[in-house]
């Protein structure tokens, strides 16, 4: 019963538009046609895979922040703990140090690479509303189908408005 549309492949051989009950349900016919023509420009302006690309982006920034931070808490907790460490008597401040400075090298560059791939995502849903628009040839009939699902999604049990949008089966 939600109200939810979405365009999702990499290539030409994969590219596929998905439509929920609730959403055809619920719009007319212009109205879905329009919808369906916004996710079929995200197909033609390849903003699927530009969307993978740019999370994979933030997965390798998320990843080495996460070891980074783990590194650098192991050495505060475990003091290094390597034999060769306390053979020669030092404390490991300089781990510390190059630690300090790569965790915060990685949070800079996840949160630039996290605002990069939203920057990338507003402007593309913008550009496929246009492309929409011009597809089905009613641009009034999709802004009518986005006032719809805006004003009632049928995701008022999900807590975390983040992943709202995952939800196609409740």
């Amino acid at each position: 019963p939600q109200l939810n549309a979405f365009a999702s492949g990499i290539d030409e051989k994969s590219y596929t538009v998905t439509v929920t009950t609730g959403i055809c349900n619920r719009l007319n016919d212009d109205e879905l046609a329009g919808v369906i023509g916004h996710e079929l420009t995200h197909i033609r302006n390849h903003d699927t895979r530009l969307l993978i690309v740019s999370i994979i982006f933030v997965g390798i920034m998320s990843t080495v922040l996460s070891l980074v931070t783990r590194l650098l808490w192991n050495t505060f907790v475990y003091g290094g703990g390597g034999r060769r460490s306390s053979r020669n008597g030092k404390n490991g401040g300089s781990v510390i140090v190059v630690m300090l400075v790569a965790m915060v090298l990685a949070a800079v560059g996840y949160f630039f690479t996290l605002l990069t791939r939203f920057a990338i995502s507003r402007k593309r849903e913008y550009m496929a509303d246009a492309g929409g628009a011009e597809l089905c040839g009613n641009p009034w009939a999709l802004a009518s189908a986005l006032r719809k699902i805006s004003s009632d999604p049928g995701l008022g049990q999900v807590d975390r408005e983040d992943v709202a949008q995952l939800f196609i089966v409740r």
